[in-house]
């Protein structure tokens, strides 16, 4: 029996359609690329030179209205977020956003019963649940290697002393206040990784700083308060455990941490980012045969208690990588039943890590702990 095929729809063409979106919608069986929006085409970025045989928009509306489309990727700035995945669920279509959600939880709550009421499918593109490295930390968590673990550290720091022009990209554009910033751009992917290792914290401190200025800064909304970097501390008190939260532009480094864990029975360190977007943005294919590897370089390290009571440094090989083509394995799965528990990163679970992130924002304002909301 021939599998049934889903016909897809891009909102958006630009990097994130073209290198994390449409190269897995070609390699799942399941979905067919049907149409793509792309407001002003232009030589050279073109999606209808690119794909001559697809249906092509200049407007996100007529895609969504288009009754062959069956489910609607969204590759557009966060602050359009809301009231696009709001009328392509009005419209009873499956519907994938790109991170970062939307500005607020009390929107993903609202467009989270949407989708139950219309009975589709709404997930988030916390494609980083797929990096290699943190399938790894999991692996260790999982398989008990390191103890109970009592600090974990986890990083995004560049070295970017200059600040891309305003207005270049919705990136350098954006406000806290429409999902903009560094907080929401890489601490969403931060925070949603600590969320699946361990949950909702009892107490959440953030610190904004303008590292490029030399400021604390309180994030406040105007352009003055905005921050280039943040810090946050994530407290457990039934674990006994603080994990820290990292993203920075004045960080000298020729291997930047990305992971530091300690635990009661042993310690993972380790640098470097996950390959797979730089082998994507490069050109690479997913279909390569080292797409995702780590070379033996990058590997972390592994301290152990041994039997004897000393301390035992290892190599920590990276576990063979899922890819971000899983991802869309199960997003597809998760159309075709149309069953939010099979769903890979619900808009539920997208909705906690907002308020994890909003009480990072409360905290920088007050200088003092936040719990986060129920």
């Amino acid at each position: 029996m021939t599998e049934k095929q889903f016909n897809v729809g891009i909102v958006g063409y630009g990097l994130s359609a073209k290198v994390f979106h449409i190269p897995f919608i070609q390699l799942t069986p399941s979905l067919k690329l049907h149409s793509i929006v792309q407001r002003t085409p232009k030589p050279g970025n073109s999606a209808p030179e690119d794909y001559p045989d697809l249906k092509h928009y200049t407007a996100s509306e007529d895609l969504i209205a288009d009754p062959d489309v069956d489910v609607v990727v969204l590759c557009t700035p966060p602050n359009t977020h809301y009231p696009l995945t709001r009328s392509a669920l009005l419209n009873n279509k499956h519907v994938l956003v790109e991170k970062p959600f939307v500005p607020t939880s009390s929107e993903a709550d609202e467009l989270t019963a949407l989708a139950r009421q219309q009975k589709r499918v709404l997930c988030v593109y916390q494609n980083r649940r797929w990096d290699s490295d943190f399938l790894t930390v999991q692996n260790l968590l999982k398989e008990d290697k390191l103890g109970r673990i009592v600090e974990f550290e986890t990083h995004f720091d560049r070295l970017r002393l200059t600040a891309p022009p305003k207005g270049s990209t919705w990136k350098a554009g954006l406000k806290m206040d429409e999902a903009g910033g560094v907080l929401y751009d890489l601490g969403s992917h931060l925070l949603d990784q600590v969320f699946v290792l361990f949950g909702m914290p009892d107490g959440v401190t953030g610190r904004f700083v303008n590292q490029r200025e030399g400021r604390l800064v309180t994030g406040d909304g105007t352009d003055e308060q905005e921050p280039d970097s943040v810090t946050a501390i994530l407290s457990y008190k039934n674990k006994g455990l603080l994990v820290f939260v990292r993203a920075g532009v004045a960080c000298v480094e020729t291997r930047q941490m990305r992971f530091w864990v300690r635990g009661t029975k042993g310690s993972y360190h380790k640098s470097g980012l996950d390959p797979q977007e730089d082998h994507l943005r490069a050109g690479g294919k997913a279909t390569d045969t080292d797409f995702g590897k780590e070379s033996e370089d990058r590997f972390g390290r592994l301290c152990i208690v041994g039997g004897d009571g000393k301390v035992e440094d290892q190599v920590c090989p990276t576990v063979e990588p899922e890819t971000y083509v899983r991802f869309y394995h199960l997003f597809a799965q998760a159309v075709a039943s149309g069953k939010e528990e099979g769903v890979p990163v619900p808009a539920s679970q997208a909705a906690q890590v907002l308020r994890i992130i909003e009480a990072v924002r409360e905290s920088a304002k007050t200088g003092s702990e936040v719990a986060p909301q129920a």
